[in-house]
């Protein structure tokens, strides 16, 4: 991923410094000079990384810190908080309300992906229960009309525009009047690609933006134009009101730091980035989790936040039950790579664990991950139902392996190869026999069970090395907040 390499940089640049015997002013700079270097290679604007350069250092003043104090805590703890700073403008953006209606007009220069990521935002909040609508208001561009009808058929969502009428203005317009009378709680406006130095087009943005009065102005943005989106993000700030920014295109070879710069100049916060064309490839922007991942420190919250979309609350206290019974089944195994699909891209879920850097799965190899779940769910499908539901894999003779292979299309070799998957999760699974599990209420009941000690035993070796050894694995506990994160995971807390 874009940032994946910026990511990998600070990490490395903190764990050499915490690597130091001694945390000296010497250790403190290389560590900073190597930081900046990342973040300018990555087109994060100089006068930015100067500035965060000089308030760490303002912030971690080694003469004055008194004995005891944990040097290296307090530095990583500075260059989180003047991270944060950079993305941040310190002011959130309009948050559309279901049943009211609103409207969102998307801005941007041509080729940024307006119309893809119209579609994703208008997809993203009709999973959440909003009834969005699309407005194709670029007449400029070729095709543009057919694009966003094309993406707003396969996502199941209204869509307005004309093949004849050419002036936006008038389309805009219309097209909000009709899907206000249909009650559509989100219509989306896209408009056509422009930048600063088409002072028509830029007009243009301005009346349609008087025509529709939208609520939220989206600035769409490229993470592969380097430095540039500085300067044109000021331009559009200063003709409409850009309330809000969208990053795309993150999942390219680009820096990156450029586009998230760009927050600076036009003092509204990024609220998604786009890391990947398909619809599901699109995340929230949060500056504190996603600073966190960058630094390898992962995203505890919305990590369950994903466990909680894609595991249905009637099933969270079966699953755990199943879990301390240290019964594994391959049918268990299918419903968990099921819900392992839903949750989206595995890279972009496995940053969200501490220990993790996005580094650790390239491209390549996310899509190969996911092919092989897809591969043995198939195979699965060729089973029966004493198979599926049998936690004895000696049942599984050669003659029923033949079977199964032939069923789903696969050679003999790659049903032996999902026996041995089987095998060792249910290994893993196995450990975790004993737990017990907690009544409503008993918030410390599963932390007292869960403790370091026991997560030890479960977690593989590397993934244990990565963490951070028992040490990691301790502050990983403590970040869980008393197990409250873990509870609501499976359904037993407070409601």
């Amino acid at each position: 991923m874009v940032l994946a390499q910026l990511g990998g940089s600070i990490s490395r640049a903190i764990q050499q410094m915490s690597n130091a015997t001694i945390i000296d002013e010497k250790a403190l700079n290389d560590c900073l000079n190597e930081i900046t270097r990342a973040l300018l290679q990555s087109d994060v604007q100089f006068k930015l990384v100067r500035d965060m350069q000089t308030n760490i250092k303002k912030i971690v003043n080694l003469d004055d810190l008194a004995a005891g104090h944990n040097k290296r805590r307090i530095i990583q703890q500075a260059i989180f908080n003047e991270l944060c700073k950079i993305l941040d403008p310190g002011k959130s953006s309009f948050t559309p309300k279901k049943g009211k209606t609103s409207v969102v007009m998307f801005v941007g220069l041509q080729g940024s992906g307006k119309t893809t990521t119209c579609t994703k935002y208008a997809y993203y909040h009709q999973k959440k229960g909003w009834k969005p609508a699309l407005v194709c208001a670029d007449t400029f561009r070729a095709g543009a009309f057919d694009q966003l009808k094309q993406n707003a058929t396969k996502a199941k969502i209204p869509f307005y525009g004309s093949y004849t009428e050419s002036d936006p203005v008038k389309i805009a317009e219309e097209g909000v009047e009709t899907f206000k009378k249909e009650n559509c709680d989100l219509i989306i406006v896209d408009t056509s690609g422009r930048h600063k130095q088409e002072a028509a087009l830029l007009e243009e943005m301005r009346q349609v933006s008087e025509a529709t009065k939208p609520d939220l102005i989206i600035f769409v943005m490229d993470s592969s134009i380097g430095q540039a989106p500085f300067d044109q993000a000021q331009a559009f700030k200063q003709m409409v009101a850009v309330g809000a920014v969208i990053i795309t295109k993150m999942d390219g070879h680009a820096k990156g730091g450029g586009a998230l710069s760009a927050v600076a100049a036009t003092k509204s916060p990024v609220i998604f980035i786009g890391t990947g064309e398909h619809m599901d490839e699109f995340e929230v922007f949060d500056v504190k989790p996603f600073v966190s991942r960058l630094l390898g420190m992962g995203d505890w919250s919305g990590f369950m936040d994903k466990i909680h979309e894609v595991v249905p609350m009637d099933q969270q206290p079966e699953l755990l039950q199943k879990l301390s019974e240290g019964n594994f089944t391959l049918r268990i195994m299918y419903e968990q790579f099921q819900n392992l699909l839903k949750m989206g891209p595995i890279g972009q879920v496995f940053s969200m664990l501490p220990g993790f850097s996005a580094e650790l799965m390239p491209k390549g190899h996310e899509k190969e991950s996911q092919a092989k779940i897809k591969r043995y769910m198939t195979m699965m499908d060729s089973m029966t139902n004493e198979e599926l539901d049998s936690s004895n894999p000696k049942l599984l003779n050669d003659s029923r392996m033949m079977r199964i292979a032939r069923g789903a299309g696969r050679p003999i070799r790659d049903v032996m190869e999902m026996l041995e998957e089987y095998k060792r999760l249910a290994k893993v699974w196995s450990k975790m026999k004993g737990l017990k599990i907690p009544k409503k209420g008993e918030m410390s009941s599963l932390s007292r069970n869960m403790n370091a000690q026991h997560m030890s035993k479960v977690l593989p070796p590397q993934m244990l090395k990565q963490i951070g050894g028992m040490g990691g694995l301790q502050n990983l506990m403590k970040q869980m907040g008393s197990a409250k994160d873990m509870m609501g995971m499976f359904g037993g807390g407070d409601k």
